[in-house]
């Protein structure tokens, strides 16, 4: 990972962001040791340096897709081993994993390489409670419409897949974070594209709690899921959050700092969703992406 910590197909992008943001790249020196709780998140940018990697972190957030929603992170493997032997731990902090998951978010409706035509996928059958069921477009259709239920559904699915068959063991013991970004395929344009966005969102999130609830993580920390972006990002994917969505309250991982300092003062910002508290911090160093553990609220 480079620049503004983007989790995209390119490093343009991740540049792209950054400006959008207002926020230009910074190169720093990597940070020292100290009592700060810093650690460092790493997904298929980072493949070809595994071995230059800084040692010490005391924790590593590995992403398991290579920068789309639908595809597998090819080094994976080495890199949930390099997190599980090359980090301290956190210690006696209540919440923060040695070792969490994120993944990459979208919902590109028909411009996408699959879209859902009910609830059923494989050997998983999609609860239809919240937004009842997807249905195809018309009689014979191959796929649903752009709507609440089939979004809700493809944002399942696609949570289903990332516990399921990026390689990861034992996926209810892990905290998983939702990469929420501009750059990836989202509704956009329509009265109702982020509530489509949401219910894709929501969609995840009612899966990766299904696993996860009272679940403990390898290092008894809680397992969980929760949101990283910036407030500007999400605001314009997901819009305003309903108070009874499942996004609700849920923990809020930003993006956006250039310093340990800056990545120490955006604890006090806002969660991105309502009840939601800021838990991690991201900034840029040396090309890197690391983390900072805010102390709890």
């Amino acid at each position: 990972m480079t620049g503004f910590g983007m989790r995209m197909a390119g490093a343009f992008l991740v540049l792209i962001g950054l400006f959008a943001a207002g926020i230009a790249p910074v190169a720093a020196a990597p940070p020292s040791q100290s009592k700060d709780l810093v650690g460092i998140d790493i997904s298929w940018p980072q493949c070809d340096k595994m071995n230059t990697l800084p040692l010490g972190q005391a924790f590593a957030i590995v992403g398991v897709n290579g920068g789309l929603a639908n595809n597998n992170n090819p080094c994976f493997a080495a890199q949930i081993e390099w997190a599980k032997t090359k980090t301290t731990g956190t210690g006696n902090h209540p919440a923060q994993p040695q070792v969490s998951l994120y993944v990459n978010t979208a919902n590109p409706g028909h411009e996408g390489s699959w879209w859902p035509s009910s609830n059923v996928y494989k050997d998983v059958a999609v609860p239809p409670d919240r937004y009842g069921e997807c249905v195809p477009e018309f009689e014979g259709a191959t796929r649903g419409p752009v709507d609440l239920a089939c979004s809700y559904v493809y944002g399942y699915v696609r949570a289903y897949e990332d516990a399921t068959i990026r390689g990861v063991t034992d996926p209810g013991s892990y905290f998983w974070w939702l990469d929420v970004e501009t750059g990836n395929s989202w509704q956009t344009g329509e009265p109702n594209s982020t509530a489509l966005n949401r219910a894709t969102f929501e969609g995840m999130v009612d899966y990766f709690t299904t696993i996860t609830t009272n679940r403990k993580t390898a290092d008894l920390k809680p397992a969980g899921v929760g949101i990283y972006s910036t407030s500007n990002q999400w605001g314009t994917i997901a819009g305003t959050v309903p108070s009874s969505s499942p996004l609700t309250g849920l923990p809020s991982w930003l993006a956006g700092a250039r310093t340990l300092r800056g990545a120490k003062s955006n604890c006090s910002l806002p969660g991105l969703t309502p009840g939601s508290t800021v838990t991690v911090t991201q900034y840029v160093s040396a090309g890197l992406d690391y983390d900072y553990v805010c102390p709890s609220k």
